[in-house]
């Protein structure tokens, strides 16, 4: 029960997407999307497996390396699904309230206010938590009720029980490679979940997707993501995260805006990854090696 002065914020209505919140919506009538198709090129069968969990209401995780497109996916398939998507970057300060919501002054009243997660449950769309294991434990486990049959969320604070709407579905995405060392998922939040393992894109993809996202020509890019192969080859000396294809995009864009090949190749894809002189010094090398 809500006490006595207090009240809980006006939602929209289900049919209604909470458009502060929401980054993917169709149109009423006709059903056409009122955004771009988000440009994502398949490297496998994970567009069926995501349908298929959807359509079944199960959550899905989202493991690999920084960059490879994780995000992208998520956004291709609420756009694919025409569902609303709330995404959330999830960081070692998030608590449970942040994602449920709670009570905030208003002129003279105070008033509930629905966090994502609890808007995402209520209106169908799809909640993406971002990094999730930044997060901290006890955030994580507000998540369980709706990753199993149940698919409810307690308010404790106002004593109602959302029950999810048709169409949402929990995603959440963390990068198994630097974020493992330093903390990990609970298995009983990760038998949760179904799992779909991302890695960077074969040369040819990324090739195509530095021509597409970078507005490059077909030869730089070959020579950029070629030369991003070799410094991904570093990872054994010591660097802590290879050149991701995000970086990629960039420096292409960089390259396109009219900014020397090197020289962005050295602000978006040198400077970024270390402050370790002597991996600097290494990857500096290769970039000229590779445009001499």
């Amino acid at each position: 029960m809500i006490s006595s002065g207090m009240r809980r914020a006006s939602m929209p209505p289900a049919s209604k997407p909470a458009p502060r919140l929401w980054a993917w919506r169709r149109q009423a009538a006709g059903g056409r999307a009122e955004v771009a198709e988000p440009y994502y090129i398949p490297s496998g069968d994970e567009v069926a497996v995501f349908e298929q969990c959807h359509a079944h209401q199960l959550a899905v995780m989202l493991k690999g390396p920084t960059g490879c497109g994780k995000t992208r996916f998520v956004e291709y398939m609420a756009w694919r699904l025409g569902r609303p998507l709330i995404t959330v970057s999830c960081h070692d300060d998030l608590s449970a309230g942040d994602l449920v919501g709670r009570y905030l002054i208003h002129h003279d009243d105070t008033v509930w206010q629905d966090g994502p997660l609890a808007s995402a449950a209520r209106h169908g769309a799809i909640c993406y938590l971002d990094e999730v294991v930044e997060a901290r434990q006890d955030t994580v486990v507000v998540l369980h009720s709706l990753t199993d049959y149940r698919r409810t969320l307690p308010l404790e604070k106002t004593g109602e029980l959302i029950h999810a709407a048709a169409g949402f579905q929990l995603v959440v995405s963390y990068n198994p490679g630097y974020q493992r060392m330093l903390k990990d998922m609970k298995p009983s939040t990760r038998q949760r979940f179904v799992a779909l393992d991302f890695d960077f894109p074969p040369a040819e993809r990324e090739i195509a997707i530095l021509v597409h996202e970078g507005g490059v020509d077909a030869g730089t890019a070959h020579a950029l993501v070629t030369l991003t192969h070799k410094l991904r080859g570093l990872q054994d000396r010591g660097l802590a995260e290879v050149p991701s294809t995000r970086l990629l995009v960039a420096t292409a864009k960089l390259i396109a805006g009219g900014i020397p090949l090197r020289r962005a190749c050295y602000a978006g894809l040198v400077a970024p990854l270390s402050d370790d002189g002597s991996l600097v010094g290494a990857m500096r090398d290769l970039v000229d090696l590779s445009f001499a």
